[in-house]
């Protein structure tokens, strides 16, 4: 088996030679690996040297001037008639150029394909629930947070090293966020009423000994309880009545008076007072609350150091005039004013409003998430908003002894400042309850998603796909065991 590798420039055509010769002597040189003298009329052997061939066609529309054709095949000598063609092969050139002119046709490559693209899945898995001896994963991986910190040095080269900040960075606030917090503390408060009188027309269960709930005329009966002696139980719940508490789990963190100011230390964290976190981030984000004052500047920081900073001299401003708050702050219901909704049209009403404001506060604190960092505990459910978290050892989490208490903060997400806390959709409030034999073809929602759809809200279709409403459930455990 004998391969040969021919170099043919294309373009430059010869008066004795056209593709028709080409092509018979790729032919016989197929056929019998000798070549007849007057096919090699015109050519020039420009080397020596013998090659393994390869099979390297030009792709494209055009050929350029600087491409190269290379045929190669494979040859199978005819022992009785080729040997001396080869042997004059070893002495002579094996790379032949081949003045020729081609005229490659254009090809036009059509390709219809019909793409269904939906941002919103149909069937989604229900969000993972981590262990308490897991850390939690950072939304940013490391290597992607190196990166971007190798990227900042560089552009720091280049840039003054006193260069001005942005708002928050420097002091002030961020006054087009303003109206954003406004609305986040007012929906959150829309929330918390709403939701107290719809607990007085829909079926909220807790279990005692767990943190489990569920939405629904009785309990469902899964054995998933975690609590205390749950093996005496055979890892039963044991439901009661639930509270507003359980359903809006209440995540705390410090109230700083000044967001750029010490970290506070552990000696005194019994005399910083706490409050719900949310509130805290739109305190910090321009909400003026008098129970709860913080500094507000006027003019940026003046930075003598990495993090060492001065406040910028003030007594030439005028006196401050105390403002009406942007938007009118709403206020709690107390737990004795409540009422249960009189009509059907009133409870779908709340259960509407409800959701917007559910949706409503979820947007804004992430929007304010985005410009006034949060941190969280990867250990224990830890809140603090601020530009670096707390001192204070107060970590309960798996081997805390290790970090003496210490927290691992890192940077937070929406579900870490506002806990969805998914519970079981119940596909028809009316009919038969849940069973437990069928517990995977049922879905799961929101709790307070769950409460407002049963009590006559649509459903939003960011959370159709985790309540399967499009799975079909057996009526039966024999169904059951025939689905594949």
């Amino acid at each position: 088996m004998l391969s040969l590798t021919f170099r043919l420039s294309p373009f430059c055509i010869s008066s004795n030679f056209n593709l028709l010769r080409l092509i018979c002597l790729i032919f016989c040189l197929r056929k019998s690996a000798c070549v007849p003298d007057f096919f090699l009329k015109g050519m020039n052997c420009v080397s020596n040297n013998v090659s393994a061939g390869t099979v390297l066609l030009s792709k494209g529309m055009a050929i350029s001037r600087q491409e190269l054709f290379k045929f190669s095949f494979n040859l199978r000598p005819n022992l009785s008639s080729g040997l001396s063609f080869l042997n004059s092969l070893q002495n002579s050139c094996s790379k032949i150029s081949v003045p020729i002119k081609i005229r490659a046709p254009p090809h036009n490559f059509c390709q219809h394909a019909l793409t269904i693209r939906n941002e919103i899945p149909q069937n989604a898995d229900f969000p993972r629930k981590y262990s308490r001896k897991e850390k939690k994963p950072f939304p940013t991986p490391i290597v992607e947070l190196r990166r971007a910190a190798r990227e900042r040095l560089k552009k720091m080269k280049d840039e003054p090293k006193r260069r001005a900040l942005p708002p928050p960075k420097n002091g002030l606030l961020v006054k087009s966020l303003i109206p954003t917090a406004y609305d986040v503390y007012n929906a959150r408060i829309t929330l918390i009423n709403n939701l107290k009188k719809l607990l007085k027309v829909v079926n909220v269960h807790a279990c005692g000994w767990c943190t489990d709930i569920h939405v629904g005329p009785v309990g469902h009966p899964f054995k998933s309880c975690k609590g205390s002696k749950a093996n005496l139980r055979n890892s039963l719940h044991e439901w009661t009545d639930a509270f507003i508490e359980d359903i809006l789990v209440p995540v705390e963190a410090y109230h700083l008076y000044d967001r750029l100011g010490k970290r506070i230390p552990h000696e005194e964290r019994f005399s910083i007072p706490r409050i719900p976190a949310v509130v805290e981030l739109c305190i910090q984000a321009g909400v003026e609350i008098p129970e709860y004052p913080t500094k507000r500047r006027r003019k940026p920081i003046i930075r003598m150091g990495r993090k060492e900073f001065i406040d910028a001299d003030e007594s030439e401003l005028p006196d401050i005039v105390p403002e009406e708050p942007v938007k009118p702050l709403l206020t709690e219901i107390p737990d004795s004013d409540v009422v249960a909704p009189s009509s059907k049209e009133e409870t779908v009403r709340l259960a509407e409003e409800a959701l917007e404001a559910w949706e409503q506060m979820r947007k804004g604190a992430k929007r304010l998430m985005r410009m006034y960092p949060v941190r969280v505990c990867g250990y224990c459910p830890e809140i603090h908003v601020g530009p670096s978290g707390h001192k204070a050892q107060n970590c309960g989490a798996h081997k805390h002894q290790q970090r003496n208490g210490q927290h691992g903060w890192q940077a937070a997400v929406l579900d870490d400042l506002i806990p969805p806390r998914y519970v079981w959709h119940v596909p028809d409030v009316n009919g038969p309850p849940l069973k437990r034999e069928l517990r995977d073809f049922y879905g799961q929602a929101p709790v307070v998603v769950e409460i407002c759809i049963q009590a006559g809200a649509a459903i939003p279709e960011q959370y159709k796909p985790t309540m399967r409403l499009d799975v079909g459930i057996p009526s039966n455990v024999k169904e059951a065991e025939m689905v594949v």
